[in-house]
């Protein structure tokens, strides 16, 4: 992966870069200060201007607390092209790929449907508790998902319903080249794990070509990226 260089335009004295934004920590643990939402520091990376953002889009200022400037770090891992991922049994954020993977997420363009209800989640008595799917009658058989360049494999779990898959081709969105085209998925399969190998992809599309009879599902919770 190429790295990228990092440097703060601060118009002043040069602070240091530190801190963290966590979803949730243990109420003993903080502690209450005074600090300064900084709108004068920008972020430059590999010589272009970056705008932090939170998972959700919205834009983030750094801030600054007793001399020092603290920037949030999954704004920073996304701009510098890093996996980040908030363990919150362990009170840890993570960065860089992990042993255990990332698990994919619902992508707002996605054409398939989401589901967390166990009529759609379950199968063979396991149930995934969160997965992209079309039931049998639905004719929807494409989706996407976006690792953004950050990871080298895919790890994607399917399943048939009812009836069989012909094929499933996963494709690099930006370059129009097909990744890996697996065919003949059965019911009686059960549920498989596709690896594709997705250095340096930004976009990735799943074309799924089946009968409208036949139904599949991609769980969410157990797909992930490395």
């Amino acid at each position: 992966m190429k790295k990228k260089k990092l440097a703060l335009i601060l118009g002043g004295a040069m602070l240091l870069f530190g801190g963290m934004s966590l979803g949730a920590a243990a109420s003993s643990q903080l502690q209450e200060v005074k600090a300064f939402l900084n709108g004068g520091i920008k972020v430059r990376v590999d010589g272009n201007i970056a705008q932090l953002k939170d998972a959700n889009g919205k834009a983030v200022l750094p801030i600054t607390y007793d001399g020092t400037t603290y920037l949030p770090v999954r704004a920073v891992a996304d701009v510098l092209g890093v996996a980040v991922k908030y363990d919150a049994q362990a009170n840890e954020v993570l960065l860089g790929e992990q042993s255990e993977g990332v698990p994919i997420k619902r992508e707002e363009f996605s054409n398939t449907l989401y589901s967390k209800d166990p009529s759609h989640t379950t199968l063979n008595g396991q149930d995934y508790k969160e997965v992209l799917y079309s039931a049998p009658g639905k004719n929807i058989n494409y989706t996407a998902l976006t690792p953004n360049g950050k990871y080298t494999k895919l790890y994607l779990q399917f399943a048939a319903i009812d009836k069989d898959v012909e094929h499933i081709e996963i494709k690099d969105l930006d370059k129009n080249a097909l990744l890996k085209k697996v065919e003949g998925i059965t019911p009686e399969n059960g549920m498989q794990t596709i690896e594709v190998d997705i250095t340096g992809v930004k976009t990735i599309t799943i074309d799924i070509r089946k009968d409208r009879d036949a139904g599949y599902m991609i769980p969410l919770t157990t797909s992930y990226y490395k």
